[in-house]
């Protein structure tokens, strides 16, 4: 049979029974009970420098200033103290304070009233969240909340959401915050003053929040608590100071009486920073003196710009040693109104004009089409229906690549891209970091190389961050928490410095015409740029470290004649260059290992063949020397007596050898189109045939072309021209369609032809016999 226990005994029993159930329920319900939803609203997003001062600060969905604050972030001066008055044994307690309440207790009582509460700042976090009328019942209901919190959260989380949602007064939250907003600087390092401000306001932030108003009620509170804090020897003291004198500096300091704007210096990049999905806090690797520097170039040239039609602008700034970015302005000024101020024009593809060329010329060194010293046209030129011009509508005859370069002439570099191919550019482009070109295979033609394509002015800058990088890619980041970019090797060492070399020339037009240039920067390389119809001038540049894109325009795409390159954004890049001191130095880096001296024509600038007079030495990539040899000079055997050239089977007499200039047959059609001459070897004596002849080529028409005649149009108004290179300018060629002969001329003459509808077979023979053939569609009629 059981022994009953004793009545006092069930019911000790029932007791601890009871209290266990309770204690069970209250754990089940800290644990599964939601916690207060303000603890998890979302802060405002705040964009910092790259040295973590903050640069720009977003409202918060719910339209308050509050900054995310963590304990490590905040002066632990103000820590100390902030514990030290409001609760002190924050740190052991479990979110209530029994001894806190026996001594509010015992004070109420000795009063008869309510003259001290017991609120930690856990339950002090919960009455910011969760506002109640302040009766007892809210007391037991924010001692229960505080007891959750604590056991769901560690105490650095407790205090970093009473630091982030304490009041400070209007839509003011956090101690952060406020601290912008009163001192205009952070709450990394507060004064003593300061320090109690802070503490003061959040006891009654309506009576108390900088305003000419409350000034005399937030000093005496602020003494009041200085004095409290120094009875608590929570009042920070340096060292070497009394702590008397540090009290008597805070009474004597002035409070704030009026709150200051928070900071708001990036508003185009903050906000395009938050549109490729920054968090809410942003160590950004912009600097804040550069995008100072920026800023006031853009400032000083805003005036001029607009009274030139010129309403918008773009300036990236690239540390590319370190790929990172330092400065980002998307206009002359956010807050204007109108003209699309707010639009982040960095990030806006535009036509880039010519700033692609060097990118081209790299490609060709790369793939032993071109050197620096190459002869090449710079005539006239038609690929179908497309003809390119230079700028100034003239031509040069002959003109060398880096010079080509440095003048940013339009038909040589059409003609090298037709060379190195578009479609091979274009992934080159990719591969340097381009995302803004149309992925559909034949989209793009030759106009690319001088601006029918559009790119961003941050794409721009990588580009040429590559190219100051000794062609290495290395995705620029913007984010300190974003993981830095290893890079690849895109345009081989050699090939990025000699196309370096040649943006380094100041003989040049778009070297800028300032009377003191004694501050510009000495080692810098730069290239301008200007799109068709003088909607966009560009100024891309790279010194010693940095690298500066410069894009002025319109962003309705209003055309202005003052939109040049080195015009309007050439002088805006040199300013910056000298303001950041890049270059000063003036040390250019050696040649790369991957170079290597060859000797070359010195008129031709290819590798020297036998006959060719003059030499000098050139640098080449190591493993693409272009083969050719110069194919400008030629030793012609020429007949004592008549002087004209002679060959096996055709020698009369005596012979001498003499060396001549053989120009392009392109040059040649030039020079007799205007009226100009070159000396050229003689004609072949009566008899004699050319010996090991290259066959004519036909340029014109080009291969699969079509003709459309145009109804009423005569037809003599409508003839195709044909022509054709060929090793000789004084050479025959017979020209043929459908196998009638239609025709005589030279290498360096046009033949016009009469089209009729149908498919044609156009054929060119020279003396040799050799031949080329290409067929022609003509449509309409």
């Amino acid at each position: 049979m059981a022994t009953l226990l004793p009545p006092s005994r069930r019911h000790l029993l029932g007791a601890g029974l009871g209290c266990a159930l309770l204690l069970l329920a209250l754990g089940l319900a800290a644990r599964l009970l939601p916690l207060p939803a303000r603890l998890t609203l979302p802060a405002s997003q705040v964009v910092r420098y790259r040295d973590h001062t903050v640069a720009h600060v977003f409202l918060a969905p719910d339209d308050r200033w509050r900054i995310a604050a963590t304990a490590d972030a905040v002066s632990p001066d103000y820590l100390n103290a902030l514990l030290a008055f409001e609760d002190a044994r924050f740190r052991w307690h479990p979110g209530v304070d029994p001894l806190a309440i026996l001594r509010a207790v015992g004070q109420n009582l000795s009063a008869g009233r309510v003259i001290s509460g017991a609120s930690t700042l856990t339950m002090q976090l919960v009455r910011l969240a969760e506002p109640r009328p302040r009766t007892l019942s809210s007391k037991a209901i924010e001692a229960l909340r505080a007891l959750q919190i604590e056991s769901r959260l560690d105490k650095d989380a407790v205090l970093a959401g009473y630091l982030t949602l304490a009041p400070f007064g209007r839509n003011l939250e956090g101690v952060e915050a406020a601290s912008w907003a009163y001192f205009g600087h952070g709450a990394g390092a507060l004064t003593a003053a300061e320090i109690a401000t802070l503490l003061a306001v959040p006891q009654n932030p309506t009576a108390r929040f900088p305003s000419p108003r409350n000034a005399a009620r937030l000093k005496a509170a602020r003494d009041d608590i200085a004095g409290r804090l120094l009875e608590l020897g929570a009042l920070p003291v340096p060292p070497g100071q009394d702590a008397a004198a540090v009290l008597a500096q805070v009474v004597a300091a002035p409070v704030p009486t009026a709150l200051r704007p928070l900071p708001r210096e990036l508003p185009h990049a903050a906000r395009w920073m938050g549109a490729q999905g920054a968090r809410s806090a942003v160590d950004s690797t912009l600097d804040a003196g550069t995008q100072a520097i920026v800023q006031r170039v853009l400032n000083a040239r805003q005036r001029a710009a607009v009274n030139e039609g010129i309403h918008n602008a773009a300036v990236v700034v690239i540390d590319w040693q370190d790929a990172e970015i330092r400065a980002l302005a998307g206009s002359f000024d956010f807050w204007q109104d109108g003209d699309g101020a707010q639009i982040p024009a960095f990030a806006v593809p535009r036509s880039p004009g010519s700033t692609l060329k060097p990118f081209v010329y790299s490609a060709a060194i790369e793939q032993g089409l071109a050197l620096p010293d190459f002869l090449v046209p710079d005539v006239p030129v038609r690929y179908g229906s497309y003809a390119p011009e230079n700028y100034d509508h003239g031509y040069d005859g002959l003109v060398r690549m880096e010079e080509a370069l440095s003048r940013s002439l339009n038909v040589p570099f059409v003609q090298l891209l037709a060379k190195v191919g578009v479609e091979p550019f274009l992934g080159r482009l990719r591969s340097l970091g381009v995302r803004s070109l149309d992925p559909r295979p034949g989209y793009y033609g030759l106009s690319v190389i001088i601006g029918g394509v559009e790119l961003s002015p941050l794409e721009l800058a990588g580009l040429y961050a590559a190219l100051a990088d000794d062609g290495r890619h290395r995705r620029p980041r913007w984010d300190q928490g974003a993981a830095p970019d290893p890079g690849r090797q895109v345009i081989a060492p050699g090939a990025a410095w000699l196309t370096r070399r040649a943006l380094a020339l100041r003989d040049r037009p778009d070297f800028p015409s300032r009377q003191d240039l004694s501050s510009l920067p000495r080692d810098i390389h730069w290239k301008t740029g200007t799109s068709f119809g003088h909607r966009d001038a560009w100024a891309i540049g790279s010194g010693e470290r940095f690298t500066v894109a410069v894009w002025l325009g319109n962003l309705d795409n209003q055309s202005s004649r003052h939109l040049v390159g080195s015009e309007a954004a050439g002088p805006v890049l040199f300013d910056i260059l000298e303001g950041l001191g890049d270059g000063r130095t003036g040390r250019s880096p050696p040649p790369p290992e991957d170079l290597k001296e060859i000797e070359i024509c010195a008129l031709s600038g290819h590798l020297a063949g036998p006959d060719c007079p003059h030499l000098k030495h050139a640098f080449a990539l190591t493993t693409k020397v272009p083969p050719t040899r110069c194919p400008y000079h030629v030793r012609v055997e020429i007949d004592a007596e008549t002087g004209l050239a002679v060959g096996p089977g055709c020698r009369q007499g005596p012979t001498r050898s003499e060396v001549f200039v053989s120009w392009p047959p392109s040059v040649r059609r030039w020079l007799a189109e205007v009226h100009r001459g070159l000396p050229e070897a003689p004609e072949l004596a009566p008899g004699c045939v050319p010996v090991a002849a290259v066959a004519p080529r036909i340029v014109s028409p080009d291969p699969g072309a079509v003709a459309l005649l145009i109804p009423g149009v005569p037809p003599e108004d409508q003839e195709i021209p044909f022509e054709a290179d060929s090793a000789r300018s004084t050479g025959r060629l017979d020209w043929f369609v459908d196998g009638v002969h239609i025709g005589v001329t030279r290498s360096d003459e046009r033949l016009f032809w009469r089209p009729a509808p149908g498919v044609h077979e156009i054929l060119v023979m020279d003396e040799a016999g050799r031949l080329d053939r290409r067929v022609l569609s003509v449509r309409g009629g």
